[in-house]
């Protein structure tokens, strides 16, 4: 879904837009040198001891007739520069600079020493492999894409408070900048769909939920989006409410008018009196429909979630019905 084609490409009265980065924002690729510097006794207090408050700093201590170094350093420097700033390197060259290597008792090189908030925190020596430098970075930084995978939940979960307080545009903001970073994330498919039935504009909200991934579109909350999209459109076709409820005046026991009626104000958002009017079916008549007030309800429930409070006071109601 992108450019004419994209359902959530759009704005809900006011012109949507938004941008966002998640975890470390990725530098050109001339910039990429950023990462990496050599160092001195002089400078080390701010290229190591400081820069490391801010994320870890690999000290590479190294000499220029030291075989393995040679070996190990373009590899810290490609998987340095892959990690794109979760960790910085800093190299030194302990024969122009030995204080600093004689104080940490580093006594064979290579050796790399990883500074986090400006003390040593761990360290390997040797022309280790690839594979091991890559493990020795996400134990120091965490695995790759961890801090965007918390950035992302912690978007979704505002977006989910400001839709749940009515501000749909900025809830679509935000769900529509976790797409940007992450276009098969459920839960921002899921609530950007919700803005769009909020602001009714229901095939859109389908749009956004057609021809996803299989793994995608089985997600729960993707299926309850879809479950309310189809209430609604049956609800369109099942008359007049107030006629319904004019039929009801006349005969309370016209199960039929009464299961229509719960459908449509299901959908108007009026849960706690949709719900009541199917358990006045099941209190009057179980068998009407095949007992199809209470599977009307339990589809209400998938909705509506587990701990709507809507779906919490009718399931005790009708707990205490089939129980008691």
């Amino acid at each position: 879904m992108s450019g004419s084609n994209n359902p959530y490409n759009g704005s809900f009265g006011n012109q949507m837009s938004a941008t966002a980065s998640f975890g470390a924002t990725p530098e050109p690729a001339a910039a990429a040198g950023s990462y990496i510097k050599d160092t001195t006794t002089a400078t080390f207090g701010r290229d190591v001891i400081e820069d490391s408050r801010n994320q870890p700093v690999l000290v590479d201590f190294w000499a220029p007739w030291c075989g393995p170094c040679k070996q190990l350093t373009p590899i810290l420097e490609k998987v340095v520069n892959e990690a794109k700033g979760r960790v910085r390197l800093v190299k030194m060259n302990i024969d122009d600079h030995p204080s600093i290597a004689g104080q940490l008792g580093i006594q064979s090189i290579p050796a790399v020493i990883a500074f986090v908030n400006g003390r040593p925190a761990d360290g390997f020596m040797g022309a280790v492999p690839e594979s091991q430098v890559r493990q020795f970075i996400d134990r120091i930084a965490g695995p790759a894409g961890a801090d965007e995978a918390a950035e992302i939940e912690a978007v979704l979960a505002e977006a989910a408070e400001l839709l749940a307080a009515g501000n749909i545009n900025e809830a679509a903001q935000l769900y529509a900048a976790v797409m940007q970073a992450a276009p098969e994330n459920a839960k921002a498919l899921a609530g950007m769909a919700e803005c769009m039935i909020a602001a009714n504009q229901h095939q859109r909200a389908r749009e956004t939920l057609t021809d996803l991934p299989e793994e995608v579109a089985k997600d729960a909350g993707i299926q309850a989006v879809l479950k309310k999209l189809d209430q609604i459109e049956e609800a369109r076709k099942l008359g007049d409410p107030v006629a319904l409820e004019g039929e009801l005046a006349a005969n309370p026991d016209n199960h039929e008018a009464r299961l229509k009626l719960a459908k449509i104000l299901n959908v108007e958002g009026r849960r706690d009196e949709a719900a009541e009017h199917l358990l006045q079916i099941m209190r009057k008549d179980r068998a009407f429909d095949d007992d199809g007030a209470r599977r009307q309800l339990l589809q209400f429930f998938e909705v509506w979630g587990f701990k709507d409070p809507a779906t919490v006071a009718a399931r005790r109601k009708l707990s205490a019905m089939l129980f008691s």
